[in-house]
């Protein structure tokens, strides 16, 4: 009963409304409002700040900068060499695997659809047919930058509007194509193996989604919006391991790869936590995909 009135307050709250007053209080600098709340926060999450850069509280102008904390440079070593694609952000692994039928799996009996994912793109959702993906739910207490998996050139990037659900295990047990409903930034990189999408999901009290290349960029008005950067000089180009974007307040990641190009890991499954920098995947070596 408790968890279906859960979901049920979800459709019937004002999510966009709700998510942006939090991102104002997140913004908010008045010392007797941010310290008490950044020093609720990590106590009530159990926050480890020693990994981070700057582990006083106090020295963070308001909660988002607290919250987008930079962590130090030893604290999240890269698993191998380019041969490995790395976890993109701190989490647990809500779900992964293939790509099948252009479905991807969200929870135990609900499967959504890769092109709706990606903006309706159906010749962009082609290139990662019969590929690969992983999910990584950032909870309240993880470092919430994103990194790049393998190093890679921006080619666009396709901002999503939708819905604001919470991104959490039991609404994607509960709620029909979520990650293809809320709202999103679907970044598009070519890299050494091929295309891979990283998708970055907005969720209920996510005040905004920001990226290296060009600030905020979600939420933003006008609806679905396309940008090209492959006439960008200089061009976009991240190092494996590289910071691409930040949740201010938390929501998850989908990595996509495309056919025979990144064999996951599998130690990983569905409820493992992992941290930024652990091996995701192996590539695929291009005499292998031959075969």
């Amino acid at each position: 009963m408790k968890d279906s009135l859960f979901i049920l307050l979800q459709y019937l709250a004002p999510q966009h409304l709700l998510s942006r007053a939090a991102g104002k209080l997140a913004s908010c600098q008045w010392s007797f409002i941010k310290a008490p709340f950044i020093r609720w926060f990590i106590q009530r999450y159990q926050v480890d700040m020693s990994q981070a850069l700057e582990p006083d509280p106090d020295a963070y102008g308001c909660f988002n900068a607290f919250f987008t904390r930079a962590l130090r440079s030893d604290a999240r070593p890269l698993h191998g060499d380019d041969g490995t694609a790395v976890c993109p952000a701190d989490g647990v692994v809500s779900q992964l695997g293939p790509v099948r039928d252009g479905l991807l799996l969200q929870a135990k009996g609900r499967r959504f659809g890769l092109q709706t994912l990606l903006g309706g793109d159906s010749a962009l959702a082609s290139e990662f047919d019969e590929g690969c993906f992983a999910t990584i739910y950032l909870s309240p207490r993880d470092y919430h930058r994103v990194h790049m998996p393998l190093p890679g050139t921006l080619r666009e990037t396709i901002y999503v509007p939708g819905k604001l659900f919470s991104v959490n295990q039991l609404t994607a047990e509960r709620v029909d194509d979520l990650f293809a409903r809320n709202e999103r930034l679907v970044c598009i990189f070519d890299t050494d193996v091929g295309p891979m999408a990283l998708i970055l999901v907005g969720a209920m009290i996510v005040g905004s989604i920001d990226t290296v290349w060009s600030g905020q960029a979600a939420p933003a008005p006008h609806g679905l919006r396309k940008t090209d950067y492959r006439q960008q000089r200089p061009a976009v180009q991240i190092a494996r391991g590289g910071e691409m974007g930040r949740f201010k307040l938390g929501s998850t990641v989908i990595a996509v790869f495309a056919e025979n190009r990144v064999e996951l890991n599998a130690a990983l499954g569905a409820g493992k936590g992992i941290n930024m920098g652990e091996m995701l995947g192996t590539v695929i070596a291009e005499e292998d995909r031959r075969r």
